[in-house]
């Protein structure tokens, strides 16, 4: 098995794992929050969802999809390259709303397959280029930060799906 096969088994994963834990939701569903103060399973979908778009994109050398598709429109955001939900206080958590499933899924699939596209396009050069600025110490490579989108990713849909348990209880799963 290919390097590039490994990952695209496990980004597909956050599919399957967010089809299944947005199945059936509602608009309200995926708004409601536990506390004011945290986060809704449309918000733990979208920030990494974000991050991936991002981090991806600028792999690539090409533009967001979240701009370049118009996404932002879809949920009701502004055109922010750097938006990804980092940092956004309770108030911003309260504001946010995210659009119904099929949107986010759509959205969701759209972010997964352009990685999956890229994932054989790497050389073994790229894997190991050192990623100069944010908030990781100390600079992660580029490989090491498709793990950690991975990574990211498949916790928040965890969230996402424990989030609906306390929402609906034990039976939707």
């Amino acid at each position: 098995m290919e390097l590039h096969e490994m990952l695209a088994v496990g980004y597909s994963g956050i599919l399957r794992t967010l089809d299944y834990t947005l199945k059936g939701l509602t608009k309200e569903d995926i708004n409601w929050q536990p506390k004011p103060d945290c986060n809704s399973i449309g918000w733990m979908v979208w920030h990494p969802l974000r991050f991936q778009d991002m981090q991806i994109s600028e792999f690539m050398g090409e533009e967001q999809l979240w701009i370049r598709d118009g996404w932002y429109k879809k949920w009701g955001r502004k055109a922010d390259p750097g938006e990804s939900g980092g940092g956004m206080t309770p108030e911003d958590l309260v504001k946010f709303k995210s659009p119904g499933a099929q949107t986010i899924m759509a959205y969701a699939k759209a972010v997964v397959e352009r990685s999956l596209k890229y994932f054989p396009k790497m050389k073994k050069a790229e894997l190991d280029r050192v990623l100069k600025g944010g908030p990781h110490k100390p600079y992660p490579t580029v490989g090491i930060m498709l793990m950690i989108i991975l990574s990211d990713s498949l916790q928040h849909a965890g969230q996402a799906g424990y989030v609906r348990g306390l929402r609906q209880g034990i039976g939707w799963h």
